[in-house]
């Protein structure tokens, strides 16, 4: 098919809608930002979209908690929109980023069919130490269905929040998210691929997450939410000791998100 449309949301407090539009421009995209007001008011406009990505920021200031108040504008006035794109016929994606993850997890699509009728079987809350955490962190993909991650076994991105502590409501949910393969990306001690349950260190481990789950995916693999920052590692000049490196790769880490879910149309 020709290239996937791409519908990057936008809400009042979103900062890093650009970046994300870019990036999926750069992977071939056609890529539109959109006002979540504007949705409200002609719902239709997501029949031009293949992709729905909630990017990183601040949605309506964080207020409540983080993504609260867009995932409850989103299930009450879009609820239809978000439905197609998750469920659909199997052939749309979302992708949330940091802020989109905390929506997507809000809006429940990324722990849908796990807890036993939980209303909540997982949801992000304040990093261990309680405060605002930007660094970079090393990242291993488990097994997992999921589209974005296709072909990549380990990642080196940057994070930026607050509340991005993945906590699951009992071990029984833990257990079945990861039979599942949905515990899709998690904080790892370095640039080995290794996946450990076991609760890593700070720094290593950012905010405490449980098992180390840094983003989840749906059981289809196509709905993924994850908090680091793949759209700030799209060229090598982005690592931090790019100017140390004897050989660059062609592109950061993070382009295989946007380039995965991008072939996935072809």
């Amino acid at each position: 098919m020709s290239s996937p449309r791409v519908l990057v949301l936008r809400a009042p407090g979103t900062n890093c809608d650009e970046e994300t539009a870019f990036a999926f421009e750069k992977a071939g995209a056609i890529s539109e930002r959109v006002h979540v007001n504007r949705l409200i008011e002609n719902p239709t406009l997501k029949d031009r979209y293949q992709i729905l990505c909630v990017p990183g920021g601040f949605s309506y200031g964080d207020d409540i908690a983080a993504g609260r108040i867009l995932a409850t504008r989103l299930r009450q006035h879009l609820g239809d929109l978000v439905q197609a794109f998750a469920q659909g016929n199997g052939d749309r994606l979302i992708l949330g980023i940091c802020n989109g993850m905390q929506v997507l997890m809000r809006l429940g699509v990324l722990t849908e069919g796990v807890g036993e009728g939980e209303s909540e079987p997982a949801t992000l809350t304040w990093n261990n130490h309680g405060r605002f955490e930007d660094r970079w962190v090393h990242l291993a993909v488990d097994q997992t269905p999921c589209v974005f991650l296709r072909d990549v076994d380990k990642m080196y991105l940057p994070m930026a929040h607050a509340e991005g502590k993945f906590v699951a409501s009992d071990s029984a949910v833990l257990a079945q998210l990861r039979e599942q393969g949905r515990l899709a990306i998690r904080y790892s001690r370095g640039e080995s691929a290794a996946v450990e349950d076991d609760v890593l260190p700070f720094p290593m481990n950012p905010n405490g997450a449980d098992a180390n789950v840094a983003g989840v995916c749906d059981s289809s693999g196509r709905v993924f939410g994850l908090m680091p920052h793949p759209e700030r590692h799209l060229d090598p000049t982005h690592h931090p000791a790019w100017t140390r490196r004897a050989e660059q790769p062609e592109y950061g880490d993070g382009f295989a998100v946007f380039k995965n879910a991008v072939d996935w149309f072809e």
